[in-house]
């Protein structure tokens, strides 16, 4: 199955300049765990809600900071060439539960692990023991 076939393509972002109090309140809004950050319509970072704690509030960070001061600038994306089963690898490989989905520097889709564990055939991080 193609990465495209299960995308999410109607996503959030926020500006380097979005504060750590609109990011979160991004989050809590649209139920996400990660805002890509983009500049100009580029992808320059990403945000999860546990970079919001842990180098955020953890950190003492005044809500009003900008998200640039916490945000993961070394991003792993994939393209619309992979398959679901490359995607899941990438992310198995790199340890993450999101992948950006770009063209041109541009985010297009996002897929997560719930998209690949909900797809037919599903793709799961872990296998499953038996105990038989």
């Amino acid at each position: 199955m193609r990465i495209e076939e299960i995308m999410t393509t109607d996503i959030e972002t926020c500006m380097p300049e979005s504060t750590l109090q609109e990011v979160a309140s991004m989050m809590r809004e649209i139920n996400v765990g990660a805002i890509p950050i983009c500049e100009k319509g580029r992808l320059v970072g990403i945000v999860t809600d546990r970079d919001i704690v842990v180098r955020g509030l953890a950190e003492q960070l005044p809500s009003d900071t900008a998200i640039a001061e916490i945000l993961s600038e070394e991003v792993i994306t994939g393209t619309t060439e992979l398959s679901a089963e490359q995607a899941a690898e990438l992310m198995t490989t790199h340890k993450i539960r999101r992948l950006p989905i770009v063209e041109n520097d541009r985010i297009i889709g996002i897929v997560s692990w719930c998209d690949l564990a909900t797809t037919p055939d599903s793709i799961t991080p872990y296998e499953e023991e038996t105990n038989e």
